[in-house]
């Protein structure tokens, strides 16, 4: 199983982008998927999550600018991002808890990361 995040990219103030990222793999059942980032020198935060039935949550500082959302058949999570701030820069990484049908447990995978950067 893999997640492949993509559509990172520079920007300036006010801007948007949308990011994409896309699991591969036999899987079972797909539950939460989510979007976190890592700016530099901070620790990783949670920017927003969907369930399965579409239920959605967002960090306060991204509320009314990003909208998570979710296409099942393609096992994909999206992140459309507006009004970026350069405060949004960092390296975005896109996660499921997901069951693969090789070992019907569930786990957490992680995509790569795609770098945002948001000039002034």
């Amino acid at each position: 199983v893999q997640l492949q995040a993509s559509g990172g990219g520079l920007v300036q103030a006010g801007g948007s982008l949308r990011l994409s990222c896309v699991t591969s793999g036999i899987i079972f059942k797909i539950n939460k998927m989510g979007w976190y980032r890592q700016a530099p020198g901070k620790q990783r935060e949670l920017v927003a999550g969907i369930t399965s039935d579409g239920s959605t949550n967002y960090a306060d500082s991204v509320k009314g600018r990003f909208t998570i959302s979710r296409d099942n058949a393609k096992k994909s999570v999206y992140l459309q991002m507006n009004s970026l701030k350069p405060e949004d820069t960092a390296v975005y990484y896109c996660n499921a808890d997901l069951i693969p049908v090789t070992t019907m447990i569930s786990y957490t995978y992680w995509g790569q990361g795609t770098l945002v950067t948001v000039s002034s």
